[in-house]
């Protein structure tokens, strides 16, 4: 990665910064999307057994990885211009405190929002997306995983842009955050831990302001 002054990015060091965030989200967000590829992979075993049609559950998988992608390319393009505002450094961390604190504060202001929960909500209840939006074949288990993962993107998009504040390749801060992910779509209770965090972020905001 280019660690020099934005201004002398080339649309090579812009590609490689994609391939970094692509890369990061596939390996943060995978590990909470497992429950339900393990029961997309159950169905599809159980329909082999019976003799039906099914598609290989890879497909679902690089459905669901393509809507990461897509974030990616958005939060590669919105981090090049926040170098060219100054407010990210070299190092791609936050050189601004109240930038930092904005992050923060409207980080876990989301965390309440009624589009996080509802998204959240469908992450971790995936049947009704599994019964309402099941098709056959390669473009419907690709188109499904698609869907999935835009549920998971307006999940988590914000908290990835915790990554800003601690630096984007804070390999402790991408742990926790991954980590966090797969408490709030995985455990009980976890539409709750979210409030919890979201409160905490907006202290830990507050705190750099003041």
């Amino acid at each position: 990665m280019n660690m020099e002054p934005v201004a002398t990015w080339s649309y090579a060091d812009i590609g490689l910064l994609f391939i970094m965030w692509a890369i990061m989200m596939a390996g943060m967000m995978l590990p909470s999307a497992l429950p339900v590829i393990l029961l997309i992979d159950k169905i599809n075993q159980q329909r082999q057994q019976h003799g039906a049609s099914f598609t290989p559950t890879f497909f679902f998988s690089i459905g669901y990885l393509i809507a990461w992608a897509i974030y990616s390319v958005l939060i590669t393009i919105i981090q090049t211009w926040l170098h060219h505002l100054e407010l990210l450094s070299p190092m791609m961390d936050s050189a601004n405190i109240q930038f930092s604190a904005l992050i923060l504060i409207v980080a876990g202001i989301y965390q309440f929002s009624a589009f996080k929960q509802q998204c959240l909500n469908l992450c971790r209840s995936p049947l009704s997306l599994l019964t309402g939006d099941w098709q056959e074949g390669i473009k419907g288990a690709v188109s499904l995983g698609i869907k999935h993962g835009s549920y998971c993107v307006g999940c988590c998009w914000f908290l990835m842009a915790i990554l800003f504040v601690t630096g984007v390749m804070n390999l402790q801060w991408i742990l926790i955050l991954t980590l966090v992910v797969l408490v709030e779509k995985a455990l009980p209770k976890g539409e709750i831990i979210s409030k919890y965090l979201g409160a905490l972020l907006i202290l830990l905001g507050l705190s750099y302001l003041f």
